[in-house]
């Protein structure tokens, strides 16, 4: 159907899937529908590797876990509509005939973000152009974990162009953090997320600008970053196929950081590159891993990307870790980033790379009026503005309002042609190369960096539309294709981390009365996200996920063994209560 008419294509497709939605939900059968018993909790809460060890020595069913996890979802959808396509009718079957019971991760349900491809299952992405287009066989991600031993059974919440962090599109509407509902559980990866936190095991999402690192921090879970060529990728749809100049890498989220770690070890320990032709055949190495826990470190922190600075909740859960880390024998020591190399010129390349095409691929399927997302409507009107208009608009911002950050984003912001790309590639390697370069230099060689995942914890419904470009404290870290992990920290006080006075004045006082900043912190209060998790990001070097995970545990660790001096109580994070 042509424009504008296809409008109510969508509408009638949008109402078909939730109608659908609903429907699977409605008519599960009975086991799935009781309430959480006491061998549930113990169920969810048993280590991955203990669980699996019962279930191949058939001390407990695969079936009986599937329903433990059909209950987590049932109650997860309801409090924060985080599963787009529920697959547990026919996990049931595949446990029968296709799933490896003698595989590592034998019987243990696993959640996937909607892009990743099933069979029997549409892809949509948010848009509603995509419904109705069910996959004929599984893709390469979902045979992969079929033949580890696990089951998929629901895919979940993204946004439409899975280039926000809030976790909403018009076919599914929003999902909501299960925490303080009012809020984003993060994005692109937020229903895996919202999932996890509520009783979930384990998942995979993707991430381009910090898709599974914000909605791990924002959400309060544990999510690894892995660099290119680590994790597999093939047999997942995308928003913007063919973009390379800031990858999208597929990568694993969990509930507990044992989780997280066994889950990627039994993942590269399946040999992924026999099933994707972009994985580097780099098996397990388990003594980096050991390695990394089994020493004094010497860590850098970057605790402002000098651009948006962290907002007092996330300044506490920082300078909590580095206290807990301090106390444990270690050394913290501020970095200076590479002259030339900081990070809002990390940002700024990145961005000019990750939208090279001048937004044109993540709009193509939008159909008439089909919501979009607000923060990628703003990208897509600067992007389309005709060359002369933009520069007239950055001189705008950079002269009238006086606003260097935003002006310069602006400025070379829209479409490259390849000449333009390839000169934007080669900046991209001269920065990782210098990069490289002061990491090895003796005043650094830090075994990890240490620094915020976002700004802020987690914003509220449509906040995308100011804090659209709050997104550094992760995004450098895919420009320089980084191993990066997120470990839940604390939870945002109302009184101890509130704002003394207005947050424009607060800003100035930083140096950073900027829109990019004001955009973030104009959402800031304390009162209201009081009970959101706050988190910390470990940093590790390009293919260091042995390493990072290594490092997590010792964070994990020194938070433990911390007592606050402001209440006396243990820094150690607490996970949602499962009811």
């Amino acid at each position: 159907m042509l424009p504008p008419f296809d409008y109510f294509t969508y509408r009638r497709i949008r109402n078909q899937k939730q109608a659908e939605r609903e429907l699977r939900f409605a008519s599960l059968p009975h086991p799935y529908l009781l309430q959480i018993t006491k061998d549930d909790k113990e169920i969810i809460n048993q280590p991955i590797e203990e669980l699996v060890l019962d279930i191949q020595s058939s001390k407990i069913s695969p079936l009986e876990v599937l329903r433990t996890y059909g209950k987590v979802a049932v109650r997860a959808q309801k409090r924060t509509n985080c599963i787009t396509e529920l697959l547990l009718p026919e996990a049931e079957s595949w446990l029968q005939s296709e799933v490896n019971l003698k595989g590592p991760l034998a019987g243990i349900p696993i959640s996937l973000k909607d892009s990743v491809q099933v069979k029997g299952f549409d892809s949509t992405l948010g848009y509603s152009i995509k419904a109705g287009k069910p996959f004929a066989e599984d893709g390469a991600m979902t045979k992969l974990l079929k033949d580890a031993g696990a089951v998929p059974y629901a895919k979940t919440a993204l946004p439409i162009t899975l280039l926000s962090f809030e976790s909403a599109n018009g076919l599914w509407g929003h999902c909501r953090n299960p925490h303080v509902p009012e809020y984003s559980p993060g994005g692109s990866t937020g229903g895996e997320g919202a999932l996890l936190a509520q009783g979930g095991r384990i998942g995979i999402g993707s991430d381009v600008a910090g898709s599974v690192r914000v909605p791990a921090a924002w959400s309060g879970i544990y999510s690894l970053r892995c660099s290119t060529g680590r994790w597999p990728k093939a047999g997942v749809s995308t928003s913007m196929p063919g973009q390379e100049g800031i990858a999208s890498v597929f990568s694993p989220m969990a509930r507990t950081l044992n989780d997280l770690t066994y889950f990627t070890r039994a993942i590269i320990g399946m040999q992924p590159w026999k099933y994707d032709t972009t994985v580097h055949p780099i098996s397990w190495r388990e003594e980096l891993e050991a390695e990394a826990q089994d020493k004094q470190l010497r860590i850098g922190l970057m605790s402002n990307d000098g651009v948006v600075p962290p907002t007092p909740a996330i300044e506490r859960a920082l300078s909590t870790t580095v206290a807990a880390l301090t106390q444990a024998g270690h050394t913290v020591t501020e970095i200076t980033t590479p002259k030339d190399a900081d990070p809002f010129t990390g940002f700024n390349l990145a961005s000019q790379l990750l939208n090279s095409d001048g937004c044109h691929h993540f709009n193509l399927p939008l159909r008439s009026f089909e919501p979009s997302d607000p923060g990628a409507e703003q990208m897509t009107r600067i992007a389309h503005l005709p060359r002369p208009f933009r520069y007239l608009y950055y001189l705008y911002v950079r002269y009238i309002k006086r606003d260097t950050i935003l002006a310069t984003l602006i400025r070379d912001f829209g479409p490259k042609s390849s000449a333009d790309l390839w000169t934007l590639v080669a900046q991209r390697e001269a920065f990782r190369a210098t990069w490289h370069n002061w990491w090895n230099a003796e005043p650094q060689q830090f075994d990890f960096i240490l620094c915020p995942v976002n700004a802020t914890p987690a914003l509220p419904h449509n906040a995308m539309r100011d804090a659209m470009s709050s997104c550094g404290y992760t995004f450098l870290f895919n420009l320089l294709d980084y191993s990066a992990g997120v470990l839940p920290v604390g939870h945002v006080d109302a009184t101890r981390d509130a704002l003394v006075t207005p947050y424009k004045t607060a800003l100035k006082r930083l140096g950073s009365d900027h829109s990019v900043a004001r955009g973030a912190w104009k959402h800031y209060d304390a009162a209201k996200m009081a009970g959101l998790p706050t988190a910390v990001q470990v940093v590790g070097r390009r293919w260091q996920e042995e390493q990072v995970l290594g490092y997590m545990s010792v964070v994990e660790s020194a938070l433990e063994q911390y007592r606050d001096p402001h209440t006396g109580q243990n820094a150690k994070y607490t996970l949602l209560e499962i009811d």
